[in-house]
């Protein structure tokens, strides 16, 4: 895949509003082979030019010039281009080698086209790596085993470069080219995150707008497919109490309850119940209550555990049949802990509402 077009396949969907920005892009690139540069988009692989000029002998170049709106562009040498993220009064210079302007460019005064140029030559260098293996595949298929064993470990240096990329570089417009390295489908999670910094970094820009609205189009889809999505009933169930007498979820009805699902057993859950506690005992008096669905196989070390961790609520309850569990079964629970926030009326709020997020939650709620 052409570096080219590893990126800027612009979301052009529905007209945004945008508010033209005026911009000071100048610098030299030499052994372009060009006479000409240009400010483009790159739509697919087509470009779309808004302003050029000739280059100059040493391939200097100065634009001082107006744009549609604030945006991710490409500095345009024939079918070569740096990508740039332009705001309003930017002013940037650009130094680079034509010859092999991917690798050998320098930006000053815009440190997130240099950041966004780094993850675009990482992603590059995994993408030769993958192509190259594919090739090599079709060429000897008995070598096979082999070349996917080699290319898993490059892949894996890969996800830890792009961790260690969004990790250094939150809520930073250069984050976008990551979108599309994430599998939606089976890790909406991450690609939410990425959408939610793009929004807070660079909202401006037409082209998060657009990532927006297609997120929140996605967002709304799993939703109505989800049986646990924000808004449908929460499933009632009827189980067994600790002290050995029934209750059910419905019991709950009129108080504001957090479903939670966890083990004696489960670290992660141990440790997360301080924040259940805090919550409790800051909004309990108020409507809040916790009702607890243990995927214990021990009595004895669930009850340690409640009497341990301070769980003061009455609402304990479990079949002791650990993963198997009927309620677990019902909620789809396939990791612990996992909490669902269900509102006066039995309708579900949110899941995996966790430490800060189910704080927050219940501070909206409560106003407090």
């Amino acid at each position: 895949m052409k570096f080219a077009s590893l990126l800027f396949i612009l979301l052009a969907t529905t007209f945004v509003y945008s508010q033209e920005i005026n911009i000071n892009l100048s610098g030299m690139v030499f052994n372009s082979g060009e006479d000409s540069v240009f400010i483009s988009q790159l739509y697919g692989n087509t470009y779309n030019d808004h302003v050029g000029e000739v280059l100059s002998e040493d391939g200097s170049f100065s634009f001082d010039t107006t744009l549609p709106s604030a945006d991710y562009y490409v500095l345009r040498f024939g079918q070569k281009h740096l990508n740039v993220i332009l705001r309003q009064d930017s002013d940037i210079k650009v130094y680079g080698d034509g010859a092999n302007i991917n690798e050998f460019s320098n930006f000053i005064g815009s440190d997130e086209s240099t950041a966004l140029n780094e993850y675009l030559r990482i992603l590059q260098r995994w993408t030769s790596i993958r192509d190259n293996a594919t090739a090599q595949i079709q060429a000897d298929p008995a070598k096979k085993e082999q070349i996917n064993q080699a290319t898993s470990i490059e892949f894996n240096k890969f996800r830890g470069d792009q961790q260690k990329f969004v990790s250094q570089h939150q809520n930073s417009a250069a984050l976008y080219p990551v979108l599309s390295q994430i599998d939606i489908k089976n890790d909406f999670a991450s690609y939410e995150a990425i959408v939610k910094q793009l929004n807070i970094g660079f909202t401006e820009a037409p082209t998060v707008k657009s990532v927006q609205a297609n997120y929140i189009k996605l967002r709304d889809e799993r939703a109505a497919n989800d049986p646990l999505g924000a808004g449908k009933d929460a499933p009632d169930f009827e189980e067994m109490k600790i002290d050995g007498t029934m209750m059910k979820l419905s019991d709950l009805r009129g108080s504001v309850v957090l479903l939670d699902f966890w083990a004696s057993w489960c670290k992660p859950c141990r440790n997360e119940n301080p924040t259940v506690v805090r919550a409790y005992e800051k909004y309990g008096a108020e409507g809040f209550t916790v009702m607890s669905v243990s995927l214990d196989k021990s009595k004895e070390a669930w009850a340690a555990a409640i009497e341990k961790d301070g769980l003061v609520w009455p609402n304990h309850v479990s079949d002791l049949k650990q993963w198997s569990s009927r309620v677990g079964k019902i909620y789809g629970v396939s990791g612990i802990p996992f909490t669902v926030l269900i509102d006066r009326e039995g309708k579900i709020i949110g899941t995996k509402l966790r430490g800060q997020e189910l704080e927050q939650e219940l501070h909206r709620i409560f106003g407090h």
